[in-house]
């Protein structure tokens, strides 16, 4: 192993579970039944029609005992890093300074009931009315959910798949598949019935949940290859026609009174720490997915000091009010909504499954959240959103907004620490920048996330111009989200924070500014990649440290930045190490009329770059239209061009050409040598999105992809002039 240049550690200051019980939540506690629920949902049914009442509860509690732990086999040094099996066990990695016991997550929930029982756990429309479930209901659903599985046959260790937006039912399927002792596989819904086919085959699904018809047809046309695949239950919509193995939510939860509530807890009291409980794919973008293995540890540990880094709050000091909306198959969302809403208690508020189409403001107002998660597209939008108003209201308005914004900004980057704001901002702050986050639903926002992709600097600076500080994290699936946090506390611009305590982190073949690659050790780290050794091996090294592929620098405070990928960088045929992401964030920042710019240059004699423009997206599929953004269009009128769609731009927009022409040479000018300079570039006719390929599921850009389907142009830039 190569000397540790850069390794930390980091531990809680304290423990919010030890708060004084005497704290009162500001949230006020729920008194209902899903019974009351269930006759307004009609198809879309949470439980049947018997209500959870106080003395169910009570039942389940005395036979639902906490498991025992057993503290000797956690330094057990017959048991391996890692493992590929599904139902293997790995040793946990303790640190010293951070040796909290590990637990399951049934433990956890448990033990939440205590103290959160009559909290408001999950909130859902129905009928244009919010309507809640205490945890108290939650548990008894997820514990009925795990009977129905085990009655249509899950095996241990197998997987129960969910294809379906977030909501309750999402969340006490893969929580009663936990009980049941199965292994939660989450689906995206954008994906082909071909990828459904390779998650579902590859983590053996038993029974797959699916929340409407559309996403029932995708299962229905590759069932024959799925050998594992039991039965199929669909709870948003009923199925078009009878069918064998297809249940209704309803028929599915009637089937989990048949199971004996000792049955289920006799499988309850067997489960492990260290054993499997999550599977994430990830997205692909370098091959087949791989499906990373996430242990009960790994959920718990990461849910309460991944959360307790960023400063989120049990509820019995003040429950946090969330929105979930991202999708649940990725981790962070997964992490955020689902698992760390039951270590402290948060109240969980589903958004509409066109949130990301529009609905989502409309969401956070109603709801008004305390803490907010966006991966850094979602706030992009969010911000094009507040330019495109702005550039259609009055005069008068638009400059108090940005007289506001200007003002405030400058306070934000000169004294970020400071709670002492000059009278004119704080004047800004009132006549316009509180109205500007109450109509965006964050009045009560106290904490704005973001992560799973870089974020560029013209959309923190957008923000923090309206007093909104945006969090970053940094993880991955195979970190189990946060391994790296900020927070109030533990806030520096453009950082990725700092450790979550317990983790380690070190930077090996490092530069001589002190860049190298990120390798993480802790309580987050995955299990390995399920029925694959050999990517397994080339993650996790020897000592147990996880390889990143990501390159990056720690500061003298422990604050970590990110500055690439290491498959990411551009080797060109001079020799010369070109890192992409500064130079393709420069060029945004140089130039407000382009959405995406993509470095080219691998093995090539110079730097290229393709470019895409802001334009506004169709409501319904979210796919990039021919329309430009009003900010987009101010750029055309500033450079005297009477463009307003992209077609009339590329390759023949004279005025825009050269005035991107000028941004890239200022953008050269300031590079640190000539191997660094842009020499050609091209703009496509349509944007990048998820639909063309060109990005992932999170928003990731799928280089790769790019270069394959961009060949001819990219071809054509370094094609020979004949004389």
């Amino acid at each position: 192993m190569p000397r540790n240049s850069g390794a930390g550690y980091g531990c809680p200051h304290g423990d919010p579970s030890m708060l004084d019980s005497r704290e009162t939540p500001q949230e006020s506690r729920q008194d209902m039944t899903v019974g009351t629920t269930q006759e307004k949902l009609k198809t879309s049914s949470l439980t049947d029609r018997q209500p959870l009442s106080k003395e169910s509860l009570n039942h389940a509690l005395k036979l639902s005992v906490p498991e025992k732990v057993n503290n000797a086999q956690w330094d057990a040094p017959e048991e391996a890093l890692w493992t590929t099996r599904a139902d293997g066990r790995v040793r946990l990695r303790i640190d010293p300074s951070c040796p909290q016991l590990p637990y399951t997550v049934h433990r956890m929930f448990y033990e939440a009931l205590d103290k959160y029982g009559d909290f408001s756990a999950l909130g859902f429309k129905c009928q244009d009315k919010w309507e809640h479930i205490s945890y108290s209901q939650y548990y008894l659903l997820a514990r009925r959910a795990a009977k129905g599985f085990l009655k249509l046959g899950l095996e241990r260790a197998h997987s129960v798949a969910i294809l379906g937006f977030n909501s309750p039912e999402w969340f006490f399927s893969a929580v009663g598949t936990v009980f049941a002792g199965g292994i939660v596989t989450g689906i995206y819904t954008t994906s082909s019935p071909e990828a459904c086919q390779y998650i579902a085959y590859d983590c053996c699904a038993n029974v797959i949940v699916v929340d409407t018809q559309k996403q029932l047809e995708k299962i229905l046309k590759v069932w024959k290859q799925l050998p594992h695949l039991k039965a199929v239950v669909i709870y948003k919509e009923p199925p078009p026609n009878k069918m064998a193995n297809v249940y209704t939510m309803e028929e599915f939860m009637e089937l989990g009174n048949e199971v004996p509530e000792e049955a289920l807890d006799a499988i309850i009291d067997t489960q492990q720490p260290n054993q499997c409980c999550v599977l994430v794919y990830t997205s692909g973008t370098t091959g087949n997915p791989k499906g990373v293995m996430l242990s009960q540890d790994n959920i718990t540990w990461t849910a309460r000091y991944g959360s307790q880094a960023g400063d989120i709050r049990p509820a019995e000091v003040q429950q946090e009010v969330v929105v979930s909306y991202l999708p649940l198959s990725h981790i962070a969302a997964q992490i955020y909504d689902l698992w760390t809403g039951i270590q402290w208690g948060a109240q969980v508020c589903f958004a509409e499954p066109d949130a990301l189409k529009g609905s989502l403001v409309n969401t956070l107002r109603e709801v008004e959240p305390t803490s907010h998660m966006g991966v850094p597209r979602v706030w992009e939008k969010i911000m094009e959103r507040i330019q495109e108003v702005a550039a259609q209201s009055g005069f008068i308005r638009r400059k108090m907004l940005l007289w506001a914004m200007s003002v405030t900004l400058e306070q934000n980057l000169t004294c970020p620490g400071s709670d002492l704001k000059p009278f004119t901002t704080r004047l800004a702050d009132y006549l316009v920048l509180a109205k500007v986050r109450q109509a965006l639903g964050f009045a009560k926002c106290q904490k704005n996330f973001y992560g799973a992709a870089p974020m560029t600097a013209e959309t923190q600076h957008f923000f923090l111009g309206l007093n909104i500080r945006l969090y970053a994290g940094y993880g991955l699936s195979e970190t189990s989200g946060p391994h790296f946090m900020s927070s109030p506390c533990n806030y520096r611009l453009y950082s990725s924070g700092k450790l979550v305590p317990g983790c380690r982190v070190k930077l090996v073949n490092q530069d001589t500014e002190g860049i190298g690659e990120i390798c993480l050790w802790g309580r987050t780290i995955f299990m390995g990649y399920l029925n694959m050794e050999d990517k397994t091996c080339e993650a996790i090294d020897e000592e147990g440290w996880l390889h990143t592929g990501d390159v990056g620098r720690l500061d003298a405070d422990g604050f970590l930045y990110i500055t690439g990928r290491l498959k990411e960088l551009i080797i060109t045929a001079g020799g010369e190490n070109v890192p992409p992401v500064p130079i393709e964030e420069a060029v945004k920042m140089e130039l407000p009329i382009i959405s995406n710019a993509m470095l080219i240059g691998d093995q090539r004699k110079f730097l290229s770059m393709l470019l895409t423009l802001k334009c506004t997206l169709d409501p319904d599929t979210s796919d990039p239209t021919d329309n430009l953004t009003e900010q987009a269009v101010e750029f055309c009128q500033r450079v005297g061009s009477r463009a307003t769609t992209v077609s009339e731009i590329v390759g023949k927009d004279e005025a825009v050409y050269q005035a991107i022409e000028e941004g890239i040479r200022r953008v050269n000018m300031n590079a640190a040598a000539r191997p660094y300079h842009i020499q050609k570039w091209a703009i496509l006719e349509r944007d990048f999105s998820i639909s063309g390929g060109e990005l992932g599921p999170t928003m990731k850009l799928k280089r790769l992809t790019v270069l394959e389907k961009y060949k001819d142009i990219i071809d054509s830039l370094y094609r020979e002039q004949k004389m």
